[in-house]
């Protein structure tokens, strides 16, 4: 008889095999108020910035990072220290187009809007 963990290793296939790297894309909801907390305001918009492709790495496992233009203009929108203190990004991780690129994908990292409250916004995948 197996039990609740048996059962999830064997459905899992082999052990420590790895699961190969797909084109994905999610909505996240990030808090960039934690994130650029105690940061001297003249670097907090740039900081936020960083920040945001710091998540993005994190969460997609990519280190080439491309920034929308709206998102950067959000992230300005209230001048380079009163950044938004939330964001919703869609972050799509793409193959490479080039061939001489280091890594096999990148990730683009675009604004989604939302009216109202960030509360009860959960993290989506986006069927493509």
């Amino acid at each position: 008889e197996l039990h609740k963990h048996q059962m999830a290793k064997a459905a899992k296939g082999k052990k420590g095999e790895k699961k190969k790297a797909q084109p994905v894309t999610r909505v996240y909801t990030i808090n960039v108020h934690k994130r650029i907390h105690g940061v001297t305001f003249k670097k907090r918009a740039p900081r936020a910035i960083k920040e945001i492709k710091t998540f993005a790495r994190k969460m997609m496992k990519t280190a080439d990072i491309r920034i929308d233009q709206n998102l950067n203009k959000f992230m300005w929108s209230k001048g380079i220290k009163n950044v938004p203190f939330r964001v919703r990004v869609k972050i799509a991780k793409k193959p490479q187009e080039d061939e001489d690129a280091v890594g096999k994908f990148f990730c683009l990292v675009t604004h989604v809007p939302v009216a109202g409250s960030f509360k009860g916004l959960e993290t989506q995948t986006v069927e493509d």
